[in-house]
């Protein structure tokens, strides 16, 4: 796996062979960094169920000023802490912690971007977007990887529609934005 554009391009991220990880596949991040544009300079992002860290090194990459990686396996956040030491990522803060709870407690209005791409097992998506939502900038977005298509029924009670949506094998990636 590796980072598909700006400054870290084709910088190779480490990937561990662990159950339920599923990192975002290439073809998916390219898509996705084409439809937020190439130039994330001054965007505030949160990847709460980081994983690989793929999703959140990529928006450094493109230039974004704070971009926080929430894990819970310690053997993740090793590899993610190293990342960062190796990239030289001084935008990039790592945290070993609960997604749901971080959300939870970070300042509703303050990012651009939140990257949810929960464990499908967890069955969370629910609570993640209840949580995720409220921390947009009037233009914010989230980025939701689901095992099923989300319409904008089923988004409304959080506030959110579907800006862009795209299936590639048994993965639903969705760029939502902001309905109030």
């Amino acid at each position: 796996m590796r980072i598909i554009g700006g400054q870290w391009k084709r910088t190779k991220l480490p990937v561990r062979d662990k159950p339920g990880l599923r990192p975002t596949p290439d073809r998916v991040r390219e898509t996705l960094f084409n439809w937020l544009g190439h130039d994330l300079a001054g965007w505030r992002c949160a990847d709460v169920f980081a994983g690989t860290g793929a999703l959140g090194f990529e928006a450094a990459s493109r230039g974004a000023a704070e971009v926080l990686l929430v894990e819970q396996d310690p053997d993740l956040i090793s590899l993610l802490r190293a990342t960062v030491t190796k990239l030289q990522a001084t935008t990039v803060k790592v945290e070993r912690a609960n997604g749901l709870s971080v959300l939870g407690r970070l300042t509703p209005g303050t990012l651009d971007l939140v990257f949810l791409d929960p464990p499908f097992e967890a069955a969370i998506h629910d609570k993640a977007l209840q949580a995720a939502a409220p921390l947009l900038t009037v233009d914010g977005l989230v980025y939701l990887e689901a095992p099923s298509a989300w319409e904008d029924a089923k988004l409304s009670p959080y506030g959110l529609a579907v800006a862009k949506h795209l299936r590639a094998g048994a993965v639903h990636a969705h760029l939502l934005r902001r309905t109030a």
